[in-house]
């Protein structure tokens, strides 16, 4: 079982307060997404949280060790982390990319076959079709894919990913949903920066609002998306709902009208 501490946790970069006073725990088989509005520390709590900055104060810890203590490798063999940006400049094919994902793997004396591991993380990505191409000849969203495979290839027991759908398709975003949850229904701890509100409501488990470095709100989904807190948090009137239909709930701006010229 892996679990991640967050203890008071603060970071700071060029006299900014990015993440304030953060405590947090996580386990396994949770998925838990963190939400709010730009600017809020969402992207900073997930870098304190995957050990890639040191907090200015408290302590973050990795099963009850402390992110600093960890060896680079040993922290790669531990976690994968999938940021908002992944450029590749050089012409590497797609396989080449998702095969980095292994080399934390590259000294152990286990017999995992690595070659089985990119091909499953490339078929669960949908781009498998794309093994031989070279990265820089891919649309935006593919790149998404091709990174988020390679988180995959890691094969870690827990992902960090910033935004994982936000340059994907409607079909492949709802795939990468599915694939989250399942993936922690089968005990992997996922942690996700997401801004579709609605999508973080339908598969997590917790939620982490955050305003100003500060966790503000943290629950299931029913517990945390209401209209008041979200009106608040965004500084823009919001509706929540439950559907009828489907159970889950519905999150809308609040809009006086359509502008639209009639016809």
């Amino acid at each position: 079982m892996s679990t991640i501490t967050a203890q008071n946790a603060s970071l700071e970069r060029e006299g900014a307060v990015l993440c304030s006073g953060v405590t947090c725990s996580f386990s396994s088989g949770e998925l838990v997404a963190v939400v709010g509005p730009n600017g809020a520390g969402k992207s900073s709590l997930l870098a304190l949280l995957a050990g890639d900055v040191e907090p200015a104060s408290g302590s973050v810890n990795l099963d009850g060790r402390s992110m600093r203590d960890f060896a680079p490798v040993d922290l790669a063999r531990q976690r994968a982390v999938l940021t908002q940006t992944n450029v590749v400049a050089f012409p590497f094919s797609v396989r080449e990319v998702v095969s980095m994902g292994r080399f934390a793997w590259k000294s152990r004396e286990s017999a995992v076959d690595d070659t089985a591991v990119v091909n499953a993380a490339m078929e669960a990505t949908d781009i498998a079709h794309l093994a031989q191409r070279r990265i820089t000849t891919l649309s935006g969203g593919e790149i998404a894919r091709v990174a988020l495979a390679r988180v995959l290839a890691q094969d870690t027991k827990v992902i960090l990913l910033d935004e994982p759908t936000a340059s994907l398709d409607i079909k492949h975003q709802e795939m990468v949903l599915e694939l989250l949850r399942h993936k922690a229904s089968n005990g992997t701890l996922v942690i996700i920066v997401v801004h579709d509100l609605e999508a973080a409501a339908s598969i997590a488990d917790r939620l982490l609002v955050m305003v100003n470095g500060h966790i503000v709100a943290d629950g299931s989904p029913q517990q945390v998306l209401s209209s008041a807190l979200l009106s608040e948090v965004y500084d823009y009137p919001i509706d929540v709902a439950t559907s009828s239909l489907t159970g889950q709930l519905e999150i809308r701006p609040k809009r006086s009208g359509s502008t639209k010229k009639q016809p």
